[in-house]
């Protein structure tokens, strides 16, 4: 299964791709989308092939910690990333693509892949509506920051409700 989700950005795709470059913790990852919590870089620098991360974000109403590993980074173009244990058993890869689109314009494409079946996919269904939802918002956010400067995320989010920490 593919979650895919796509946004006109009225930058250069070296503006979005150095906009991931720069990300190098809490401030600026907290920034990009109000459900995120932390970032940090546990080897090399962000989104270089082989660094490492660790990113906390809420979805679907919990607080969720993620490792990933960049595996393929062409400047400007693409940057791919999987999952660590125990989150590679569901989510195989995933991928940032900025894609030129005129002058001073580009496509930008967030994308998952996940391993489920028919039946992980009905039960799951609530969680990947979630995810589908912070993906775009996601997008919104980013383009909202590209184009205007402003660093702060979409605000009153009615699908943003974290829940307290247990």
């Amino acid at each position: 299964m593919v979650l895919t989700d796509s946004i006109e950005i009225r930058a250069a795709p070296e503006k979005v791709f150095n906009w991931f470059k720069n990300l190098k913790g809490k401030a600026d990852y907290r920034s990009w989308h109000p459900g995120h919590v932390d970032v940090c870089w546990t080897k090399g620098e962000p989104f270089e092939k082989g660094s490492i991360a660790r990113f906390e974000e809420y979805l679907h109403g919990r607080l969720h910690r993620f490792t990933f590993v960049c595996t393929k980074v062409v400047p400007s173009r693409v940057i791919e990333y999987r999952a660590s244990f125990p989150w590679s058993i569901v989510m195989t890869k995933g991928a940032f693509v900025f894609e030129p689109r005129g002058h001073n314009s580009c496509i930008f494409t967030a994308t998952i892949y996940l391993r489920l079946g028919p039946l992980s996919r009905k039960l799951a269904q609530s969680y990947l509506e979630a995810i589908r939802q912070h993906m775009k918002e996601e997008g919104e956010s980013l383009k909202k920051i590209l184009e205007e400067g402003g660093h702060q995320p979409i605000l009153n989010n009615p699908h943003y409700e974290p829940s307290p920490r247990r």
